[in-house]
């Protein structure tokens, strides 16, 4: 088995608020900006975060501002590896979450798993009712001869 090598790698906890969602995205820009891909490659990927932190604050924390959402980003040559984590109220189904259109708020649209699912090569939940989730995102990225 062949070991990655890690490039760089970001690891931050910021507070369950609207505004860190764009933190999250900045953060998540200036490190893929670094691999040769599109502007829409580049967007596509800060959608996915989005929707990922804020279903953190949104549904993991009930928009309690004050829980703490942990962020981590590890850049391998070729792998873009995201992680956010809540320790909120978790996932009762998790297959029933990532169904498009399914959301436990009616003013909601629940697309945020599916936008990530078409963004990313990689989404994987692990989640448990009073136990908070775990969210990982997968990208493949091209490998250049800089990296």
């Amino acid at each position: 088995m062949m070991t990655k090598t890690i490039q760089n790698r970001v690891n931050t906890i910021f507070l369950s608020r609207p505004e860190n969602v764009a933190l999250a995205r900045v953060i998540t820009a200036s490190l893929a900006a670094n691999w040769d891909i599109t502007l829409t490659q580049l967007e596509d990927i800060k959608v996915a975060v989005s929707e990922g932190v804020s279903n953190a604050i949104i549904h993991g924390y009930e928009n309690n501002p004050e829980k703490e959402v942990y962020f981590s980003i590890i850049c391998y040559d070729d792998e873009l590896f995201i992680e956010i984590k809540d320790n909120g109220v978790g996932i009762a189904d998790i297959n029933q979450a990532m169904q498009p259109s399914f959301s436990t708020q009616e003013e909601r649209m629940g697309l945020g798993f599916s936008f990530m699912q078409s963004f990313m090569d990689e989404v994987i939940v692990v989640s448990a009712p009073g136990e908070g989730t775990t969210l990982t995102l997968k990208k493949k990225m091209p490998v250049t001869e800089s990296r």
